[in-house]
């Protein structure tokens, strides 16, 4: 997976059977460091079984920067226009507007190649598939820490959330976000829905808050928030809310990685370290960490329960 040749204008990068054309290569996204847009494609290139697992077959939201960082961002539904015929869709419809929309549906590395093209930096998948997008396959815990919580309290509360799976026995994949805070997936039977999903999702995430209260809230209003606490945001589990997916570049100055990690590497792990640059290296070493979602599925029935008896206790579910 090289370039056959360059000019000025363009390059041509030869994706696994296919050849993706790039063009104004040397066009800088991030002025900070200098990367280029070749640079962004030849990342996505080098971690290419993990983007391609964590987004394949799934619809896919695009962050667009056309003319790089220091231009207008594009939050693109749509497939963009001119797509090769190799470039695969998956129909959703958007039920407040009555409105669908053919988006993304990564098949292979060349897709993601070519939307880097298209000047994709961000990719935010739905965590459900094509197969049915409807029922959601993956249960996101979002650790979101709101502006005074600091990162030692993201990686106490992330160790309570790894000591609450294994006694649900249900497997969780941490990754960073990108920024200041951690996500962990769970591969889950995709028999429910996302208001399902969701109700789940605040169950557990109400037991985390049990747990840690004086670290955690669960508080619905952003502006009724602890500004020292983290927010177990358990609605990016509603329908169309997507999170930048495992090895997805963010579209900030610094150029990090919502980059996949162990949880004995998060006592000390510091997300600003992970980069357009440096988890190359770190995937040819340790190869993809999410490799095995697939096969370590969770039915959510115990946190329905948990559900049940919350909701018992007069503790409502707020709207979405």
């Amino acid at each position: 997976m090289a370039p056959t040749g360059k000019s000025s204008d363009a390059v041509e990068l030869v994706v696994g059977d296919r050849t993706v054309r790039l063009t104004h290569p040397d066009r800088v996204y991030f002025p900070k460091t200098g990367a280029t847009k070749l640079d962004l494609a030849q990342y996505y290139m080098a971690v290419g079984d993990g983007i391609v697992r964590a987004l394949r077959e799934r619809p896919c939201m695009l962050h667009r920067f056309p003319e790089g960082l220091d231009g207008d961002k594009v939050h693109q539904k749509r497939l963009p226009r001119g797509a090769p015929d190799w470039v695969q869709t998956v129909q959703v419809h958007f039920p407040r507007y009555d409105r669908y929309a053919d988006e993304l549906c990564v098949t292979h590395l060349a897709d993601v190649v070519w939307a880097v093209q298209m000047s994709t930096v961000e990719f935010h998948p739905w965590n459900s598939r094509r197969a049915d997008v409807e029922r959601p396959d993956e249960w996101r815990i979002d650790l979101d820490p709101m502006p005074q919580c600091d990162f030692d309290t993201v990686r106490r509360v992330a160790g309570v959330v790894h000591e609450v799976l294994d006694e649900l026995g249900a497997t969780g994949w941490p990754k960073t976000s990108g920024g200041q805070g951690l996500h962990v997936y769970v591969r889950i039977e995709p028999r429910w829905e996302f208001g399902d999903v969701r109700r789940a999702a605040l169950a557990f995430a109400r037991e985390i808050e049990r747990r840690v209260p004086k670290d955690v809230t669960t508080t619905w209003w952003r502006k009724d928030r602890d500004p020292t606490k983290l927010f177990v945001d358990y609605n990016q589990n509603a329908r169309d809310h997507t999170i930048a997916a495992a090895y997805s570049v963010r579209g900030v100055p610094e150029a990090t990685v919502s980059a996949p990690v162990r949880w004995d590497e998060i006592d000390d792990v510091d997300p600003r370290d992970l980069t357009m640059r440096t988890v190359p290296d770190r995937f040819a070493e340790l190869g993809d960490l999410h490799a095995g979602i697939d096969d370590a599925v969770f039915a959510l029935d115990p946190l329905f329960e948990w559900a049940d008896r919350d909701e018992a206790s007069g503790l409502e579910e707020p709207d979405q």
